[in-house]
């Protein structure tokens, strides 16, 4: 069985079959399509300082614990796996539906980075990738005299 939400308000728009449209809207407008259409990947900001490379990835309502990353081969995966479970609680609610939403997201450091020196913190649904870069590779910046 279906439950369709039919908005009063606009029954009576002038519509030969009035509630018609609701229907299509109750279909097309459910949080079952919407969720499953809207893209799950975090954005992300890359920029870079002199001495590290900073990756920024909006990622809220995760936990720590959610989020995951990696370096392989000079690849940083950051991938993130969450589930909602849907707890019994004596049943008052109408309508409820299981959540399970999972990203990747890789990058592949430059020949610059220092791939044994970053760091990552997690806070306000904000990940912060800090990556130092070799001291070979860490912009030089002098005074030149001019003769």
């Amino acid at each position: 069985m279906t439950l369709v939400k039919f908005n009063s308000d606009k029954r009576n728009n002038g519509s030969l079959m009035p509630g018609f449209n609701d229907v299509f809207d109750s279909i097309f407008n459910d949080t079952f399509f919407n969720d499953r259409l809207t893209s799950r990947v975090p954005a992300a900001n890359i920029s870079e300082t002199e001495d590290h490379f900073h990756v920024e990835l909006a990622a809220p309502g995760l936990k720590k614990e959610d989020i995951k990353l990696n370096l392989d081969r000079n690849v940083l995966s950051i991938s993130a796996e969450q589930r909602t479970e849907n707890g019994d609680q004596q049943k008052n609610y109408s309508k409820r539906e299981f959540s399970y939403a999972s990203w990747v997201r890789s990058f592949t450091l430059p020949e610059s980075a220092d791939a044994e020196n970053i760091e990552a913190a997690y806070t306000d649904g904000v990940l912060k990738v800090d990556i130092a870069k070799r001291e070979e590779a860490k912009m030089v910046r002098r005074q030149i005299e001019i003769k």
